[in-house]
């Protein structure tokens, strides 16, 4: 009788000892495929170098720290231009259009290609404050704009411009750019300034102005 089951007994903590084996066996495989993959799997990395906070791109609409990082860059790329660097800023720019402007804004940044091809007037642009409004896609841009001559400064004058956007999905694009004259300024204030970034200012933004 002892006998008995002392067998049974032996024969169930056989069995348990298997299925351990077998289920160590098994968690063991899963582990090298996993680690397999995970070697072969490319990584990206998001890098956030200027960003104080990671930023989260939405359909339902844009975030006013999104909208200032594309108005800074925007501002940068198209209020930046040499004869040097003309061709390489109109196929810039014309990456953040939107198709429904895309013609306009390509004529018109022809327009300023072939005008400075040859010369040696280079423009830029230093940033002083910025007001944007995700609600309306608008955001408004003051600042100097510098205009050189060779190595010559010409001309540096007070500007703000105002950018024109359209958000479908989560993809950003500019419809329309131009210049804003200060409160009682004349219309051709700086009509005559060499190859400034935009025509002479008006009392209303010029949607799709020369940039």
């Amino acid at each position: 009788m002892e006998i008995g089951f002392s067998q049974a007994q032996a024969q169930r903590v056989l069995r348990q000892r298997n299925m351990l084996v077998l289920t160590s066996v098994g968690l063991g495989v899963v582990a090298m495929f996993a680690l397999i993959a995970a070697s072969a799997r490319d990584r990206e990395v998001v890098l956030q170098p200027v960003l104080t906070r990671p930023i989260e791109l939405s359909s339902a609409g844009v975030s006013k720290d999104y909208l200032e990082l594309v108005t800074r860059d925007a501002t940068v790329l198209m209020l930046n231009r040499t004869p040097q660097n003309a061709q390489y800023w109109m196929d810039a720019v014309l990456r953040i259009v939107h198709p429904s402007a895309y013609g306009r804004m390509k004529g018109e940044l022809l327009r300023i290609v072939n005008d400075q091809r040859g010369s040696s007037v280079a423009q830029f642009y230093t940033i002083e404050s910025m007001k944007v409004d995700p609600e309306h896609l608008t955001s408004e841009v003051s600042g100097v704009l510098h205009t050189m001559v060779g190595r010559q400064e010409v001309a540096a004058l007070k500007r703000t411009f105002r950018y024109d956007w359209t958000y479908t999905g989560i993809e950003l694009r500019l419809i329309g750019f131009g210049a804003i004259a200060a409160p009682g300024a004349p219309a051709d204030a700086d009509a005559s300034a060499p190859a400034t970034a935009a025509p002479p200012a008006t009392d209303q933004h010029t949607t799709g102005s020369q940039p």
